[in-house]
């Protein structure tokens, strides 16, 4: 009647944000559950603080070991799993107490093999929330295999994100995370969704994201290129198991190497012999004939990969002509995330 959840949560570095993160997991409406923290080798005072954790709740298990990253983490947190859901929560992000509740709920009524929940991006000031597809109080859509996959690769109403989801434990014990990788979600999630007949699309926000200017992903470096490659090995998945998507793999992955080899050209100290931008080049060229058209039906995206093609450096003067059209209102504007002012949600400190 009331299947144990287990939560894996990975830790480095995160002691200011650590103590936020536990208490909104053990303070959850849905008690039965099994918390699993895993101390990545953190060289702060995180191992302590989930020692003290252990001491306040029978439900906590600590497990200590070498530095591997966060997907070692995850898939070491993964080894001591005994719930027959999982939920993955990273340790500078916090969840309203209910959302596991809900999610179990939903899981139950549709019988979902995943429940996704929408989620706020938590800045210092604010907090952002994405409502340009759905509103927090439309009912869950339910999405079938094909749907699913679709949509996780266009990745606007269906995230690659592993957090901010319910699995159940069969569906992913089997599949572990890669390792060494920025983005790592990016190489898993597809082989996971494969396997879904039924997924739980609600947009209630429940869980928040954490902008941290000190985080992996804040500051830019070449390693942040992992993620257009694994958009390439997802790719060959999606073209040999999902055909028909092949095209919507392209777009995101001619949009992703734009936008990285536009900020290569911004940070040129971390590319000083242009390897990675030529790599850009080479993938974009060698490719320009199915990628033009997967682009038939974005000219606005067709018209960035000619020009990319003839001078890939145009690429930036045509985003700057965007940015002047849109401003003169010459050009549709994209639809803006929802900004929430922290006056406005009680009891909310970042």
């Amino acid at each position: 009647m009331f299947p144990k959840v287990s939560v894996v949560v990975p830790i480095y570095k995160v002691e200011n944000y650590l103590r936020r993160c536990i208490e909104s997991i053990i303070n959850q409406t849905y008690t039965n559950l099994e918390i699993i923290l895993v101390d990545d080798g953190s060289p702060d005072n995180c191992g302590d603080i989930c020692e003290e954790y252990v001491l306040q709740d029978n439900r906590i298990k600590v497990i200590h070991k070498e530095n591997g990253g966060l997907s070692d983490a995850r898939n070491f947190g993964m080894k001591y799993v005994n719930g027959e859901y999982i939920v993955f929560v990273d340790s500078d992000d916090w969840l309203e107490l209910n959302m596991i509740e809900y999610m179990i709920k939903l899981s139950n009524e549709y019988n979902g093999d995943i429940v996704q929940v929408g989620f706020y991006y938590a800045y210092k000031d604010y907090l952002l929330y994405d409502d340009r597809y759905f509103s927090e109080y439309d009912k869950p859509v339910i999405l079938d295999n094909y749907s699913l996959m679709k949509e996780l690769v266009v990745n606007e109403k269906v995230k690659n994100f592993a957090w901010g989801k319910l699995y159940k434990t069969e569906l992913i014990k089997d599949i572990p995370f890669k390792k060494g990788v920025l983005f790592e979600d990016i190489f898993w999630a597809h082989q996971v969704m494969q396997r879904v007949n039924k997924y739980v699309l609600s947009n209630k926000p429940l869980c928040y994201y954490l902008q941290r200017e000190d985080s992996i992903v804040a500051t830019y470096t070449t390693r942040n290129l992992d993620i257009i490659e694994g958009l390439k090995e997802r790719h060959k998945f999606i073209d040999k198991y999902y055909h028909d998507l092949s095209n919507e793999s392209y777009k995101l992955i001619l949009k992703t190497s734009l936008l990285h080899y536009n900020l290569l050209l911004r940070n040129k100290d971390k590319d000083k012999e242009c390897i990675h931008r030529k790599k850009i080049e080479a993938y974009i060229k060698n490719n320009f004939k199915q990628i033009l058209e997967a682009t038939a039906d974005d000219k606005d995206l067709r018209n960035k990969l000619k020009l990319f093609n003839i001078y890939p450096s145009l690429n930036i003067l045509d985003n700057f002509a965007d940015k002047i059209l849109r401003l003169m209102n010459l050009k549709e504007k994209s639809k803006e995330l929802r900004k929430i002012p922290l006056d406005n949600r009680e009891g909310v400190t970042i």
